[in-house]
């Protein structure tokens, strides 16, 4: 009895075991030339086996070869043509997919995954899985134009860009045309996206793009053409009419039906304008507005050197009330006479008469006037020298 328990915990055991480390993954698999595949090697981790090693062979033309080796010491890549391309993932525990990068055709093959483990009584435990790769040249399929932010109608000066997209084996080629295939085409770019850093009226236009790929067919894909519209939003919607005569004229809205009707006609979008009321009598300076406030500030600035030279100038006659007249007279008068005896004359001259005039009290409004009239002590002595040095003789 103790013998038959026993086996059934062993059979248990052995089910339990395979049941956790059985590796997955797909038994054939289908690579694109230049590019990236995973070959997927997964199991479930148990605490009671360790991993020891995991070796990644291929075998192509019945020639087995190792290509990737992690054990103890850590991860080898021993083909040399893979190496920089080939990958297996560290910290993903019971991961250990095969990662290639940048496929060539000699990758085709039969790679395997050989996992080995080791049990607590120092057992080792192996499980293989095979995969079958087959790398292929993909050409590349219809490109596809895809739109900015801000789509394919852009206001003017704004930044926008347009990307052409294609599936196929890389590396892929892209040219980028303006204007409509068959007629008269400009190349305006090589890169898959087409970059506008500031837009123009005159980028406004019909745009397609192209997609090569070094594919054995060798055929270039053509996408659609699409329309980029550049708007100037400085123009006005409406035009003001011609007529002076009206003060105030509405434009005339534009129906619903007559948009539908030409949006279907034309086949491109067409939004409905606003209505906007327009007064034909005022017309904009169009003067900038740090234009106005420069005027603005000058003129008062004009305004305030006005008023004060006006304020100072009438403070300065309210300080000055006084009116001082001063009058100096002299009238030298000279005489002659004659004392008849030998007919000789005699010559006098007359006394100067010097008189100051001012007045001592201040005047205004002629409300109060006080004249005073005063002789100068030190003029009558000047006077009187004067009459002395100035003597005149007979005149012979």
């Amino acid at each position: 009895m103790e013998k038959l328990m026993w086996l059934v915990a062993l059979v248990n055991s052995f089910i339990f075991c395979n049941a956790i480390l059985e590796l997955t993954g797909t038994h054939d698999t289908e690579g694109t030339w230049k590019s990236s595949i995973t070959l997927p090697c997964i199991y479930g981790p148990s605490p009671d086996f360790v991993q020891q090693t995991v070796i990644w062979t291929l075998v192509r033309d019945q020639s087995p070869a190792t290509v990737f080796r992690r054990d103890s010491s850590g991860d080898h890549i021993l083909l040399s043509r893979y190496r920089g391309r080939v990958s297996v993932p560290k910290y993903r525990p019971g991961d250990v997919s095969l990662e290639i990068e940048k496929l060539e055709i000699t990758d085709s093959g039969d790679y395997t995954c050989k996992v080995t483990w080791r049990a607590q009584n120092n057992s080792l435990l192996t499980r293989e899985r095979t995969t079958t790769v087959k790398v292929v040249k993909v050409s590349v399929t219809k490109p596809i134009i895809r739109a900015g932010n801000l789509g394919f109608t852009v206001p003017k000066g704004a930044r926008t860009s347009l990307t052409c997209s294609a599936n196929g084996s890389p590396p892929i080629t892209y040219r980028w045309f303006k204007g409509e295939p068959g007629g008269n085409t400009v190349l305006v770019s090589n890169h898959a996206v087409l970059m506008f850093d500031s837009l123009r009226t005159s980028d406004t236009g019909k745009y397609y793009c192209e997609a090569e790929n070094r594919a054995s067919s060798q055929v270039m894909q053509q996408s659609d053409t699409v329309q980029l519209t550049v708007r100037d939003l400085m123009k006005p919607a409406t035009t003001v009419p011609s007529s002076e005569n009206k003060a105030n004229t509405t434009a005339k809205p534009v129906s619903e039906r007559d948009l539908i009707t030409t949006a279907l006609a034309s086949g491109r979008d067409v939004r409905v304008p606003e209505t906007h009321e327009v007064t034909a009598g005022y017309r904009g300076t169009g003067l900038p507005l740090y234009l106005i406030i420069l005027m603005v500030v000058l003129c008062v600035a004009v305004v305030f050197v006005v008023v004060t030279v006006i304020l100072c100038r009438r403070k300065t006659k309210e300080d000055n009330p006084y009116e001082v007249t001063y009058q100096n007279t002299r009238n030298d008068t000279r005489r002659q006479t004659c004392l008849g005896v030998n007919g000789k004359c005699k010559y006098e001259e007359g006394k100067p008469t010097v008189k100051n005039n001012f007045m001592t009290q201040p005047v205004k409004e002629n409300e109060y006037e006080t004249i005073s009239i005063k002789e100068n002590a030190e003029c009558k002595i000047l006077v009187n020298a004067m009459e002395s040095e100035y003597e005149v003789g007979d005149v012979q």
